[in-house]
Parts: structure tokens; sequence; C-alpha cells
């Protein structure tokens, strides 16, 4: 497992997530390899989606946060719960906002802006219910 982040700098990712998750019942990961196997960063996303099982949340309300760094590649995709909620091009425009920091090697700054951007989201269509929410995923970074 190769890393682009150091420990300090996971911990801040990952108390990115749970911030985001605090008003929400929406979950949130975050997944790090160093190459892409697919051509397509967002079909690799949705295959990692599906076997970190973020397709099963009872809301479908999950946001994957892809990153292949040695490719430069990457990806934000949701499930169909907030898919359907989100404006057309939310997608796109939180790439676009990651990708200005990417682009000046800012990574952790531009996950966390679109972890931020994807909480919101989330906490206004699935805002936080504490009789019932649980955290149905966990908040670390998932490597391979």
């Amino acid at each position: 497992m190769t890393t682009p982040f150091t420990s300090a700098e996971q911990e801040r990712i990952i108390d990115a997530i749970r911030q985001a998750e605090l008003a929400t019942s929406g979950e949130i990961r975050v997944h790090v390899e160093a190459h892409c196997p697919s051509p397509d960063p967002v079909q690799r996303a949705i295959d990692v989606f599906h076997r970190l099982g973020m397709h099963e949340t009872k809301l479908r309300n999950g946001v994957l946060f892809y990153l292949a760094h040695e490719d430069h590649k990457f990806a934000v995709v949701g499930d169909q719960g907030i898919d359907r909620q989100v404006p057309a091009d939310f997608w796109e425009s939180t790439k676009d906002l990651m990708r200005g920091y990417f682009a000046k090697t800012q990574y952790v700054d531009g996950l966390r802006l679109g972890i931020d951007r994807a909480g919101q989201q989330l906490k206004q269509y699935f805002p936080y219910d504490g009789a019932t929410d649980t955290n149905e995923l966990p908040d670390d970074i998932s490597f391979s």
C-alpha cells in the first residue's frame, strides 16, 4: 500500500469525513490507490463503491471520493439516493473545485473541500436523526 498522505494528513481527511457526517445520515468514504486499473476513473470508483459495500446503506446515500494518485486520476460518485437529489452538475462541479487544488498538489485541502461540499448536500437532503441514524460505514480511508 502506498499513500501520498502522512499520518497527520490522513487524520485531517478522516476528520473532514466525521465533520461532514455529523449532520446527516449520509456516508462518505475516501479510497486511495496508486494506479487506476481502468481507463475510466468513474468506472473504477463505481467498482470500489460496490466492493466497499457502499450501495448497501439504508437510504442509498453514500458518496465515494476515489483517488489514483500516481495516475493523477480521481472521481466522485454518489449512490442513487443522493444522486437523485443533488443538482445535475453537482458531481462535476465538485470535481472542478477539487481539481483546482489538486493542480497545486494540495490534495488534502481539495479532498476536505469536496467532502465538506458533499456533506452540505447530504445534510440538506438526508438530515441526521439521532433516534434512528447509525454510522453504517467506517470513516477511515481505504487503500488498495
